[in-house]
């Protein structure tokens, strides 16, 4: 669905027939439209005022479309440009888009394809600066800049991120443990309208069925043993803000029945209660687990599980978006040095193509604690590669190829065998059960001299 058609235009065409007819018509889909026959009374409407995006004819009378264009990307780089060619001149508008312009139409062309390309170019611009607004609100709220958006794959949950935040659907995010599900919810309830409201967030794996009952809906005095006054629940706590529930896969069928009321009905009993409480809540909740397959083995309800899945937002592992680890460990990097005060230039290539090889089973929050290990055990101004994930170094250097691992077994045993046979290789084939020659093999193979092992060679 486009959005709706809103925004402030630039018409630049020495062609004053089509300059009116393409400002009429953009006019009647919403916009707010500026006609320039030149590029003088282009560029003094530039200056004088902000335009959300332009469009500009390739050929002008005393320049062309593609310096002009540049000329008002100076003024404001963000601005989308759409160039007005001829057929000829496709080869120009092509080079035009390498130069920077959003797209080209050809003339002549249709009123609606341009009012289409158009809402593309805006929605582009628009969600552009939705995720870099998102970015430093994070940035600036949470100090989370740790959400980064270097993979394509991260750049496409961010995005969704900036679509979704201004609805009050429920959000279910997945991903696996450590890939920050908590941050992306508490990114939505920031870019969203009730950002200046509670964010509560509980983990629903972390209590015993009877403490998250109360926990989530509160309970009344009395109401069971240790019940000594009435407590409001995190549904109320939240009342006009977010909820966010997180790992919802560990939610007992018991408490899902009643969870699935409140997203129904907005209201809930609390524990003990007889009146029902009203509530204004939006619901986040998240899972490193496949609820499909649980609703399958009927340990998480069916009618839940579609009330809940309403916008999917898929958290991919770091395994899956490498490009991010070399940015995520500068800045858990700097903030680990920052809170021991140690002065850490960065990490040897060694060390950062030891990070780039691991698949990081607990993600983020893995390489998170990797580095701040390295940062405190390190004694130098950089972080070498034996700082970086250390006991799983060694345990790398104590796994043996099968073929290395066997012939060290062999060349022990049949040391053993030798000496508790005191070098009589009859005896040790024996015991060994195998056939005097085969042992002979063995020993011409590992160059072993049984006489060595008897006691008394004299």
């Amino acid at each position: 669905m486009s959005l709706p058609s809103t925004g402030t235009l630039l018409l630049v065409d020495d062609d004053r027939n089509l300059l009116e007819l393409m400002r009429m018509r953009l006019e009647s889909s919403g916009y707010t439209v500026t006609a320039a026959p030149d590029e003088q009374e282009a560029k003094k409407n530039a200056l004088e005022r902000p335009f959300d995006l332009a469009i500009v004819d390739l050929q002008l009378i005393h320049q062309d479309g593609i310096t002009l264009m540049e000329e008002l990307h100076r003024m404001n780089p963000r601005m989308p440009v759409i160039i007005l060619t001829a057929h000829g001149s496709i080869e120009s508008a092509v080079e035009a888009m390498k130069r920077g312009a959003y797209t080209y139409l050809t003339k002549p062309f249709d009123a609606r394809e341009l009012v289409l390309h158009v809402e593309h170019a805006l929605e582009t611009s628009r969600l552009s600066l939705e995720v870099d607004r998102l970015k430093n609100l994070l940035s600036e709220r949470y100090n989370f800049q740790n959400i980064i958006a270097r993979s394509s794959a991260m750049e496409v949950v961010l995005e969704a991120v900036s679509r979704i935040a201004q609805t009050e659907s429920t959000v279910y995010i997945h991903g696996e443990s450590g890939t920050g599900k908590e941050l992306i919810a508490r990114a939505i309830h920031l870019a969203g309208t009730r950002k200046d409201k509670p964010f509560v967030a509980i983990n629903c794996a972390a209590l015993p069925e009877t403490l998250l009952e109360s926990e989530l809906f509160g309970h009344e005095k009395g109401s069971f043993t240790g019940a000594v006054k009435s407590s409001r629940g995190l549904f109320a706590q939240a009342h006009e803000g977010t909820i966010f529930l997180d790992e919802i896969g560990d939610m007992p069928l018991s408490i899902q029945a009643k969870f699935l009321r409140v997203l129904q009905e907005r209201q809930f009993y609390p524990v003990g209660g007889e009146r029902p409480l009203e509530v204004d809540v939006r619901v986040i909740v998240a899972t490193n687990k496949d609820l499909t397959e649980q609703v399958k083995q009927a340990l998480f309800r069916e009618d839940l599980f579609y009330r809940i899945h309403v916008i999917p937002v898929f958290l991919p592992p770091l395994r899956e978006r490498k490009e991010d680890i070399p940015v995520l460990a500068d800045y858990f990097l700097k903030k680990f040095c920052k809170q021991m005060d140690k002065e850490i230039k960065g990490l040897a290539p060694s060390a950062l193509q030891r990070l780039m090889l691991h698949d990081w089973p607990g993600n983020v929050r893995e390489l998170e604690n990797a580095i701040e290990y390295a940062v405190a055990m390190s004694r130098h101004d950089v972080i070498t590669e034996d700082m970086i994930l250390p006991t799983l170094h060694q345990d790398e250097k104590m796994i043996q190829p099968l073929r290395q691992a066997r012939e060290q077994f062999e060349k022990n045993y049949l040391a053993r065998l030798l000496e508790s046979t005191d070098g009589n290789v009859a005896a040790a084939a024996t015991l060994a059960g195998r056939y005097r020659a085969d042992i002979y093999t063995l020993l011409k193979k590992y160059q072993i001299n049984a006489s060595d092992f008897k006691k008394n060679k004299g």
